[in-house]
């Protein structure tokens, strides 16, 4: 390989994005691979009927309701007012919680709902929505959300009790002026912070968000292991310059960083704006992956990996395989499902074919 190739190589620890409020705002829209999720293109497993329930279920929440009049008149003359009727078996909370393990189509059909639904609306991860209050303040970020039909809330995490109460507090105040929420996560309402806190009062916050939700429970297998194999691809050290070699001559965009590297420079960047690091970039090159044993900076390193499976970005490493960096016992604490979860996206990741 040539030197001007590696020159030219770009390097995701010489970015430093930092995202603005009106460009989070911007931001908030599906993933562009979900760009075209319906309810027609998701396909239930059958093993699974849960996940056509679902289906039908968001569907049925999508739709705006018929219209029927009160009072009336002969022949509808001197009606004054046209109200809304519930349909048989709709949903007549604000809200509803999908629930299931990862990889069972939570996000495409959080996806399909959004599509589905006329008028102002908003997709976002869960960080995305505190990330905007952090950039807008709580009063900035209530009045741009404020009015919207629709917000969709993807991976509702609960890594810190100030911002769960946070989002429960905006889920409480949309709800209250006519917004619907619909959300996912890993574990059902009334079991969030379960092994995590004990404060009452954090018990008490969630509670008040789960009464404002109907539950789905979603079962199935991760879609994203149906066929692939066990662990993480990882390439020997001529096979991964030969990699970088072959897309950075073909004009493409791979990164080239070491891991250790690009572990640290993810504390110097507001999680809200991983995404900006990305601009432009086809391949992620990592070398010498190692085992992670420090949890916030595993934590950071997942929330990026969101970030890159959102933008389908295949990933080439050296070193440790990407599904064993998680050590000191972590896939055994409260964070289990979120390191799993990042687990079965960088299997899927470094098995991606290179379109260069």
């Amino acid at each position: 390989m040539s030197n001007s190739a590696e020159h030219t190589a770009a390097h995701l620890v010489d970015r430093h994005p930092v995202i603005s409020g009106t460009e989070l705002v911007a931001t908030l829209v599906p993933p562009r691979q979900f760009d075209g999720a319906s309810f027609e293109s998701y396909r239930p497993d059958e093993n699974y009927p849960s996940q056509s329930e679902a289906r039908d279920t968001l569907q049925a929440f999508a739709q705006p309701e018929a219209p029927i009049s009160r009072g009336g008149g002969f022949l509808g003359f001197g009606r004054k007012k046209v109200a809304t009727e519930p349909k048989p078996g709709a949903i007549t909370k604000p809200g509803v919680y999908l629930d299931g393990g990862f990889g069972v189509g939570k996000t495409h059909l959080l996806a399909a709902t959004w599509h589905a639904t006329p008028g102002r609306k908003y997709f976002g991860t869960f960080i995305e929505y505190t990330a905007l209050v952090g950039a807008l303040g709580y009063a900035g970020a209530l009045g741009v959300l404020q009015g919207a039909r629709l917000i969709c809330i993807d991976e509702f995490e609960l890594d810190d009790p100030g911002d769960t109460m946070l989002m429960t507090r905006l889920i409480g105040d949309l709800t209250a002026t006519g917004s619907r929420i619909v959300a996912t996560s890993n574990t059902p309402p009334n079991a969030l912070g379960e092994g995590r806190f004990a404060a009452s009062d954090f018990m008490r916050e969630i509670q008040a968000m789960a009464d404002r939700f109907v539950t789905i429970r979603i079962d199935g297998v991760d879609y994203r292991q149906r066929d692939l194999a066990g662990d993480a691809v990882t390439l020997s050290d001529d096979a991964y310059r030969f990699t970088l070699a072959d897309v950075v001559s073909s004009g493409e965009r791979m990164t080239d960083d070491s891991f250790g590297d690009l572990v640290k420079h993810l504390a110097t960047v507001h999680p809200s704006s991983y995404i900006g690091m990305l601009n432009g970039v086809r391949v992620i090159g990592l070398r010498d992956v190692f085992e992670l044993t420090d949890q916030s900076a595993a934590l950071r390193f997942v929330a990026f990996i969101d970030r890159v499976y959102d933008a389908q970005i295949p990933i080439r490493a050296t070193g440790l395989t990407l599904t064993s960096i998680f050590g000191g016992g972590m896939l055994d604490g409260g964070y289990r499902k979120k390191y799993l979860r990042c687990m079965s996206r960088l299997n899927a990741l470094t098995q991606s074919e290179l379109t260069a």
